[in-house]
């Protein structure tokens, strides 16, 4: 079974055993709705009842209080661990966008030509504050790197059952990215 981390636990707050995690999804109001997760990053993830779970206002944190854990002792004990739900359980998304993480080893192929560039090593998101599409680190075959913006008419098709993109390159993208 895959685990989805939605949020890393980063110190104990408070004295009742509350601790404080830092959100990894971009979907932080479905935290306050969970009523059981996993507890895992360090070792095989064991099952978790969560009594309460309140989001900050800058959205970016959370606040989590889990059964069993009733001190400040009991809270520092959980940092570094990570709160995941299984794979099976993540939201689902609305049509034309994806999991960064279902992206990540696709091949990338040149639309129609079929030239192969190289494989997703990772996706950089470009900030709320910045108008713009996330940001496909591709890995080249030539043992380069090639940053394709992840906008609907340069990705022209992503197919993650059979783990391709195809994309349309504006011209001087590639000789732009060349290392």
């Amino acid at each position: 079974m895959t685990e989805i981390t939605l949020a890393r636990i980063v110190r104990s707050q408070g004295r009742r055993g509350e601790v404080r995690a830092r959100v990894l999804t971009d979907f932080p109001d479905r935290l306050t709705r969970l009523r059981e997760a996993l507890l895992g990053g360090r070792g095989t993830p064991r099952p978790a009842v969560i009594r309460s779970c309140r989001i900050e206002p800058s959205r970016r944190f959370a606040v989590f209080h889990f059964s069993g854990c009733d001190s400040i002792e009991d809270a520092e004990r959980l940092v570094g661990c990570e709160v995941q739900v299984p794979a099976s359980r993540r939201q689902p998304l609305p049509p034309g966008t994806y999991y960064a993480g279902d992206l990540v080893g696709c091949e990338v192929i040149e639309s129609g030509a079929g030239r192969r560039w190289g494989r997703v090593r990772e996706v950089q998101a470009t900030g709320e504050e910045v108008a713009g599409a996330p940001i496909l680190v591709v890995e080249r075959d030539d043992g380069g790197e090639l940053l394709v913006p992840m906008a609907a008419e340069i990705c022209t098709e992503i197919d993650l059952a059979g783990r391709k993109i195809a994309v349309l390159l504006p011209e001087g993208l590639a000789e732009l990215n060349r290392e």
